[in-house]
């Protein structure tokens, strides 16, 4: 199968339990949602990137820094149906398309491994792509903010889970980053919510217990999201 083009889509929403209106949030003279899209204009592969929000405040930010931005229902339950609605709007996007989902609180995402997703999906043998890293801090193992993932021997997802698996040896670290087609991101959309994807809160599971493969390519990442205030400090430390 032929891939047209490789889109990036940054779902950003302004509500958070945690760290409301995260994604603008100024570090070192730059909107957080601004550090996402700069770290994938960098990828290689990536033709075109578009911030999907509900929220005009980051879409203004969105539009002062350059950026493309279509703004979203705010109904969606999860950041891929908001990838959905933005692939059924746009007509520029062909249903063939690689779209890439970009955690919009991933600003040390880094473009070599995206470039990495894109190839694996390229090869058309699992509907989804997505990465892992070893887990290399006790800490972060038993972090429930910290995803973890298993798989089988021939690269495809087991499980996802925020608690440690396995419960003993050496742990892998989800990065929240995946790699689908257009068309295939508008059937995930319409399946029906699953048990464990809302046990574990993961959304990924859902392809997983609805029979569709997910391929994970391990990657050599130090990349972690900001999901609480102490992540956001060491962020600064890190642009610092």
């Amino acid at each position: 199968m032929k891939f047209e083009s490789a889109v990036a889509i940054i779902p950003a929403r302004y509500s958070s339990t945690r760290l409301p209106g995260k994604p603008i949030i100024e570090i070192d003279g730059k909107a957080l949602i601004e550090h996402v899209y700069r770290r994938v204009e960098q990828a290689r592969a990536i033709d075109r990137i578009i911030v999907a929000t509900d929220d005009r405040r980051i879409a203004d930010v969105v539009e002062g820094f350059g950026g493309d931005v279509m703004m979203t229902r705010a109904d969606h339950q999860s950041g891929t149906d908001r990838l959905a609605e933005v692939v059924g709007r746009d007509n520029e996007i062909d249903p063939q398309a690689l779209i890439v989902n970009v955690q919009g609180d991933e600003p040390l995402i880094e473009p070599a491994v995206i470039d990495q997703a894109v190839t694996a999906a390229r090869l058309g043998d699992a509907e989804m792509v997505t990465l892992m890293t070893p887990l290399r801090h006790l800490e972060d193992i038993r972090d429930p903010n910290r995803v973890k993932v298993v798989t089988d021997r021939n690269g495809l997802a087991l499980y996802f889970s925020r608690s440690p698996i396995p419960s003993s040896g050496t742990c892998f670290l989800h990065l929240g980053l995946y790699v689908y087609t257009a068309s295939f991101l508008k059937v995930f959309s319409k399946l029906e919510r699953t048990v464990l994807e809302i046990a574990e809160r993961l959304e990924q599971l859902r392809a997983l217990e609805h029979g569709y493969r997910i391929r994970v390519v391990e990657v050599a990442s130090e990349s972690w999201g900001i999901d609480t205030p102490a992540d956001l400090e060491r962020f600064k430390a890190c642009v610092k």
